[in-house]
């Protein structure tokens, strides 16, 4: 069994399929290494939890802020915590990301709210103290851009975690919760045009006025987001023995 699992919260089979890929390229493993987990399609089965050295989790158009909720909406959610409790209990490690985050950030007892949107576009994040000493985020410097589109945020850094990644527009951008577990508001697996391609898939969810869709398309485009998906190459590394 590979030693780490990709797990999938997008609906969107094309578009899951299409991450997963992005996935396997930036945590530098070979086809094949990564499994894949469809929370959409079962339950997280609890021996997943002692298999893997590591997860990384995907993004989804879920929101944790929906006021109505599928119920496969609230088991994904339910499995999610669990894989954050098992990272912060040492069992294995995690990567969570976009709407990961929020449901990690409820988890510890912090709020998410609507106030810190950003735009399917390429922003700048600026390192904190803290990540010149993470094994992580260290090597990524003082600033670097990353791919980001969401309608939520974390009002604040939660409970017992330690910000890692900031910026304006969305304050709460990444953070380390104890020495497992890793979460970011931004994506860091896709390249420009892995998350060009993307925005196919959510032409009319919100994410960009959809009459602007070229533009916004060519803007990613030019996007470079070198960093981010280093941050998963070296989770992998740390990780993945």
């Amino acid at each position: 069994m590979p030693p780490l699992a990709y797990v999938c919260v997008r609906p969107e089979l094309e578009a899951a399929t299409a991450e997963h890929a992005s996935f396997q390229r930036a945590l530098g493993v070979s086809t094949g290494d990564l499994d894949r987990i469809d929370l959409l399609s079962d339950e997280l089965p609890e021996r997943a939890l002692d298999s893997y050295a590591g997860f990384v989790i995907g993004g989804s158009p879920f929101n944790v802020t929906d006021a109505a909720k599928s119920d496969v909406q609230v088991r994904v959610e339910r499995d999610l915590e669990r894989i954050a409790r098992a990272a912060l209990d040492g069992r294995t490690a995690a990567f969570f990301t976009c709407y990961g985050i929020g449901v990690v950030t409820r988890m510890l007892g912090g709020t998410v709210g609507l106030d810190t949107p950003e735009p399917t576009s390429a922003s700048q994040v600026s390192a904190t103290a803290d990540a010149a000493t993470d094994p992580i985020f260290g090597p990524a410097g003082a600033s670097y851009s990353a791919l980001t589109a969401h309608k939520e945020g974390s009002r604040a850094v939660p409970p017992g975690a330690v910000l890692l990644g900031t910026n304006d527009a969305c304050p709460v951008q990444a953070y380390r919760v104890g020495d497992r577990l890793y979460a970011t508001q931004f994506h860091p697996e896709p390249t420009p045009r892995d998350f060009a391609d993307r925005m196919h898939f959510y032409r009319s969810t919100g994410y960009f006025d959809p009459t602007a869709f070229d533009a916004v398309a060519a803007a990613v485009l030019q996007a470079d987001v070198t960093e981010p998906p280093q941050l998963l190459r070296r989770f992998a590394q740390t990780f993945a023995v």
